[in-house]
């Protein structure tokens, strides 16, 4: 699912090099500031999360749900700032994400949408059938999502010094965006702003793949199905960041509320 909405989301933003008109009303304001590091370096907060309030059009909530796990782990380059980088995660941080993320809304809805396939496909058979053998499903779709936020927003990011988030490029040619929204699956950026490779994705899907042999019984076990797994999870997320990379478009397309950048003759507040 979340490939194929990537690949619609590129189709419509790759075919306008122009951007898109702004929907009427007024746009979503944005607060941006810059602070003072301990080492006394200027950086750039992101913008606080949309809330679902900020949503009041046809299926507001769910659109709002959805919305904010989407950009909870997207932020934008500071180009309105030059020399200015954005702030790092700290450790409390990169927990946080990985709680929200894990008691996130569509988190609890996907688990089930999964189970619900995996008992019609009879995966994993000796959870058999019924309510039964859909909870053990769900159980183990949950702790499988759970692990895998686990190790790739927290414990390799805390481990390597890597931000886990993904960095929107927001303008250019649709084809440089899809690109660099790919690009993400193997280049990331350190806490300290400069370009590395992507050591959670790998390695946190990799991990994750090998845990979940221990509470699914019916994987098939061997080199072959671990490397179809991680490049099937390496694939999905590769999706969902093409989807961060052009959700703006798609706001604006549908007329949602969106925090823009703000323009770059704007004064930011500086404490």
């Amino acid at each position: 699912m979340a490939v194929v909405g990537a690949l619609l989301a590129a189709g419509l933003a790759w075919s306008q090099d122009s951007p898109l008109p702004q929907p009427p009303g007024d746009p979503v304001p944005l607060e941006v500031q810059v602070v003072q590091t301990a080492a006394q370096t200027k950086c750039v907060q992101p913008p606080p999360l949309l809330k679902l309030s900020d949503y009041n059009g046809p299926f507001a909530k769910t659109v709002g749900i959805f919305a904010q796990q989407l950009e909870r782990r997207a932020v934008g380059l500071p180009r309105f700032k030059p020399g200015a980088a954005l702030c790092s995660l700290e450790l409390k941080d990169k927990f946080l994400l990985f709680a929200k993320e894990s008691y996130d809304p569509v988190t609890f809805l996907s688990a089930g949408f999964n189970a619900g396939l995996s008992q019609a496909e009879d995966q994993d058979h000796s959870f058999g059938q019924g309510l039964a053998g859909y909870g053990k499903r769900y159980s183990a779709n949950l702790a499988d999502q759970a692990s895998y936020r686990f190790f790739r927003d927290f414990a390799y990011p805390s481990l390597f010094f890597e931000d886990p988030r993904y960095y929107r490029m927001g303008n250019g040619k649709g084809q440089a965006r899809f690109l660099h929204a790919i690009d993400h699956a193997f280049v990331a950026y350190s806490d300290s702003g400069h370009r590395m490779f992507n050591f959670s994705e790998w390695m946190g899907t990799v991990t994750t793949v090998s845990l979940s042999n221990l509470y699914h019984p019916g994987n098939q076990r061997g080199f072959w199905p671990a490397t179809r797994g991680v490049g099937f999870s390496v694939l999905n997320d590769m999706g969902f960041d093409v989807l961060r990379e052009f959700w703006p478009e798609i706001a604006h397309k549908f007329k949602l509320p969106f925090r823009a950048e703000p323009p770059p003759n704007k004064p930011m507040q500086v404490p």
